[in-house]
């Protein structure tokens, strides 16, 4: 029977799955190495686990004890799962730019977390670096994992990772692209891969904002070069002791944006439903395309799982708020309107067998309500037919007496996206002003029209 101990047992040998669609154009073979296929949904238990176990070699982690991580959500349920099994306590920080559901996740499996600011520098006593540090000091018989210069965390990668790349691939491989964070699993999978073929290229991704791509190509630490980014999991405003640069061929940055809109088609073009490092691996390699041959094997590291982004990366107005979707607009839907023809609308003391005309007339389903003040309610097709199935006299009167609601008034550039919120049932229609004062209508079928586009 293969009956797992436990569930540390099932971490590692994750598939390698062929990339068909995104990277159709390419000359050459591209396959992810999916890893959040492990229980901890991410490449970092991998790392979790040997740390651990490095640290009870060496007694510097006691029966009973603590761990203490700085950790952007994945290392930490990497070690979290391990100390459920092994019986340990774990206090986590992490910064205030982390997704919600990484902070829940971590509290799901019994983990102390507590968020630190992100815009200051990393030695500031209120960084997620410093209070981590602080907190080892504090707690007796605390182990603080420090995944940033612990060699155990590349040691995995050349234990495990990089030997099951090179099995994978029949030793094949010619580039390994991967994001580049605490340096761990760059630098572990391309020490053994480059041990089996010093030919094999290693393109390490980082993001604009973090300072390891002029580190690379420069030596020098830049502090400059440091700006907030909203990319997670990779990018460093210091440099891990996990690095040695010279197993790393190239470092290629990549935008928020352009990462974050790639985690999204690798999730509908290829059903693989990865992380946000994720999407910037592949966008990385977009920008190296001209670089790869006919016989090339690339193989890109997938980290982490997109339920941890669902909030963000998978949230089309989160996107929307950051400027990451081109997105249409009220505006955009009525631009595209064949003819000027102005909106039509009724004054409360007009009656309803007009606005019942009017809706004839036109083809219409919602007519705002308008005095010299603008809008003050709406008659619908649906609201009218309630009311004169139930009352057949109610066409002799006022508008006013039967009006519903006024639709709700949005701004001209409001994205449809958001117009869909507003309308529902009991509301068919919003309304907006042009630049020159002018009010437009915009019902559900325009909204599902724009959105089907």
């Amino acid at each position: 029977m293969d009956i797992k101990n436990n569930i540390l047992e099932t971490i590692g040998n994750t598939p390698l799955i062929k990339l068909t669609k995104i990277t159709k154009d390419f000359p050459c073979t591209v396959a992810a190495k999916v890893d959040y296929f492990n229980p901890g949904n991410s490449i970092k238990d991998r790392m979790a686990v040997k740390m651990i176990e490095v640290a009870e070699k060496e007694g510097r982690l006691k029966p009973g004890g603590t761990i203490i991580e700085c950790t952007s959500g994945n290392t930490g349920m990497g070690l979290a799962l391990a100390a459920v099994v092994k019986g340990y306590k774990c206090i986590f920080t992490t910064t205030d730019k982390q997704s919600k559901e990484k902070m829940d996740i971590l509290k799901a499996v019994g983990a102390e977390v507590i968020v630190c600011p992100t815009n200051v520098e990393p030695d500031d006593p209120r960084s997620y670096y410093s209070v981590a540090k602080r907190l080892a000091k504090e707690i007796p018989n605390s182990f603080h994992a420090n995944q940033y210069d612990n060699l155990a965390n590349r040691l995995a990668h050349y234990e495990s990772t990089g030997p099951e790349i090179w099995k994978q691939t029949d030793g094949k491989i010619t580039h390994l692209v991967c994001t580049a964070g605490t340096g761990g699993t760059v630098t572990g999978t391309a020490m053994f891969l480059k041990e089996k073929n010093p030919n094999v290229q290693v393109w390490a991704i980082d993001v604009y904002g973090s300072l390891l791509t002029k580190y690379f190509r420069t030596g020098e630490v830049d502090m400059k070069e440091v700006h907030p980014y909203i990319s997670e999991g990779f990018g460093e405003d210091f440099v891990p002791e996990n690095y040695d640069m010279k197993w790393i061929d190239h470092f290629e940055q990549v935008t928020d944006k352009d990462g974050a809109i790639m985690a999204r088609r690798l999730a509908k073009e290829e059903g693989i439903f990865c992380g946000y490092s994720a999407g910037s691996c592949i966008q990385g390699l977009m920008q190296l395309k001209s670089r790869l041959k006919k016989d090339d094997l690339v193989v890109c590291i997938f980290h982490d799982h997109g339920s941890r982004y669902v909030a963000k990366v998978y949230n089309d107005q989160w996107m929307i708020e950051r400027g990451f979707l081109d997105v249409k607009t009220f505006k955009d839907i009525i631009s595209s309107r064949s003819g000027k023809q102005k909106l039509v609308t009724i004054e409360p003391s007009q009656t309803v067998a007009e606005a019942v005309d009017l809706m004839k007339k036109f083809d219409i389903e919602n007519i705002p309500v308008m005095n010299g003040n603008g809008p003050i309610g709406a008659i619908s097709e649906n609201g009218l037919f309630q009311k004169i199935f139930s009352n057949p006299d109610i066409k002799n009167s006022k508008v006013e007496n039967v009006m519903e609601r006024p639709y709700p008034l949005v701004e001209f550039n409001t994205p449809v996206e958001k117009l869909s919120t507003l309308i529902n049932k009991e509301n068919g229609a919003v309304l907006s002003k042009d630049e020159a004062g002018n009010y437009h209508i915009v019902t559900k079928y325009d909204v599902i029209q724009a959105l089907g586009k």
